[in-house]
């Protein structure tokens, strides 16, 4: 019967984490959309829903905390708590970032862009791609799905590094692009870090598999 209602507890709290996964999975695809549209609505809709993802983080971290103290859970339980504790600090992060960019969509939405936006767009869609990986893994206790997005990792680093060459020619092209270009390569790396965070949820998940975690902080 206790059991029973661990288990419970516990889809209760994949629910939540599928939540705040759509939450932030919302806010990168309406960032982006802001950027390519140059829409500050929509950016500042971003903005104006980020304390829904910090209230799904508390809410969360409350349960976690509630099942750990409450039904004194076996070593696999509790790697499967410690390791929804560590997720929703990155995907309360990604929340945060896809803000920043958003920020930076409304000072850009009244300029004319320097060029056209190309790998940006797909950065985002690999960092989307990434996000809604690692917590799919993490539902589904799938390893594999994570080693993936760890993989996927080096296609949104080299998309990045592509934009930073793009832009530092265009800079060297022209002096005056230079204010924008730097805007444009801020938020390529916000894209970078958000990548970076679906990795670190990645190997979180790995850590609910098998115990063992690759030590990876992102700031």
């Amino acid at each position: 019967m206790v059991r029973n209602l661990f288990d419970e507890q516990l889809t209760k709290l994949h629910n939540n984490l599928i939540e705040m996964g759509g939450l932030i999975e919302y806010a990168i695809n309406e960032a982006t959309e802001a950027l390519i549209t140059q829409d500050a609505e929509k950016a500042r809709g971003v903005i104006s829903r980020e304390s829904e993802i910090d209230d799904k983080e508390k809410e969360i971290e409350a349960m976690c905390l509630k099942l750990m103290l409450s039904q004194q859970p076996v070593a696999s339980d509790f790697r499967l708590i410690s390791t929804a504790l560590k997720m929703i600090t990155d995907m309360e992060r990604i929340g945060d970032q896809a803000s920043d960019i958003s920020e930076l969509c409304i000072l850009l939405s009244e300029e004319n862009y320097i060029k056209k936006l190309e790998h940006v767009p797909l950065m985002a869609k690999e960092t989307i791609k990434m996000v809604t990986g690692s917590i799919d893994a993490f539902v589904k206790n799938d390893m594999e799905l994570a080693k993936e997005v760890i993989e996927c990792d080096d296609i949104v680093d080299d998309l990045f590094d592509e934009i930073k060459q793009d832009l530092i020619r265009l800079v060297h092209e022209n002096v005056d692009n230079g204010e924008q270009a730097f805007d444009l390569l801020q938020i390529a790396k916000y894209f970078e870090r958000i990548g970076d965070h679906a990795v670190n949820i990645a190997e979180w998940v790995i850590f609910s598999c098998t115990g063992i975690h690759e030590d990876t902080q992102v700031i």
